[in-house]
């Protein structure tokens, strides 16, 4: 097993005038050649700007690198204000003028770990979502199947990760529309490398304190699941509560768990 690495790749809405605008050309970088930056990269997605950084090891590293990508990122769009929200809503003018590449929704399906099964394809009208996802690295060159060995192990930790990071995200994002088309418990993707968790949005990035107790609970998670404290088979289904963004139960399940809040109020 590799030391433990945590990367990020939110998404961050673009303003003018106090207006949500299309993101869409506005940099260089797409999906498929994200464009080179200190620390990580960034590139154009949909009708929002999205950014990645180097994997950390450690949470100095994990802050410094999205902080230093982040300020080159608002570099390249002067003039614009890049707004830091789960979701913006377009004025019909707005999304008129938009391609067909500007207005696709997400890029492939990711997975449900507590179902076992791909999530539905969502559709929207007016508006967009930005998501925060958390990249949880371990291993290397690991089969991505949810059978596999290495699959199964991503999904347990995904789980874990409903509890530290899940559940905590209810407390400091109030905006629960996002929830409609993207985020619901358990979202995840599997990489070679580890799992890409999916559930939270692009909330965590408006503070230092914020940013740290994500790296934090990653590595309490993946620590305490090491030693076999497997938080979801103990505790059991916690979908509807962060699905439902219900900050009382999500608060009542964090004091059963033991799990810590404290980094995230």
């Amino acid at each position: 097993m590799l030391p433990l690495k945590v990367g990020a790749d939110p998404e961050l809405f673009v303003k003018q005038g106090g207006e949500f605008v299309s993101g869409y050309n506005l940099i260089s970088g797409t999906k498929q050649d994200p464009f080179p930056v200190e620390g990580g990269a960034v590139q154009v997605d949909g009708m929002a700007l999205e950014f990645n950084i180097d994997p950390a090891e450690d949470r100095n590293q994990f802050v410094a690198n999205i902080n230093k990508v982040m300020k080159q990122l608002e570099g390249m769009v002067d003039g614009y204000e890049l707004a830091i929200t789960p979701v913006a809503t377009f004025s019909k003018q707005v999304m008129e003028a938009q391609c067909e590449d500007a207005l696709m929704l997400g890029c492939e399906p990711d997975f449900n770990a507590w179902l076992g099964k791909v999530n539905p394809q969502p559709k929207a009208g007016d508006f967009r979502t930005a998501a925060g996802h958390v990249h949880v690295g371990w291993t290397e060159n690991e089969e991505t199947t949810p059978e596999s060995i290495h699959g199964l192990g991503a999904m347990s930790l995904v789980k874990q990760l409903d509890y530290y990071l899940g559940l905590p995200s209810v407390l400091y994002d109030k905006n629960t529309k996002r929830r409609e088309l993207y985020g619901k418990a358990g979202a995840c993707r599997i990489k070679p490398y580890g799992v890409e968790y999916r559930v939270l949005s692009n909330e965590w990035l408006k503070n230092d304190k914020l940013k740290r107790g994500v790296y934090d609970s990653v590595k309490n998670a993946f620590e305490n699941m090491k030693k076999g404290n497997f938080l979801s088979v103990k505790y059991g289904d916690i979908q509807e509560i962060i699905n439902n963004s219900d900050e009382k139960e999500a608060i009542k399940m964090m004091d059963k768990t033991g799990v810590s809040y404290a980094a995230f109020l």
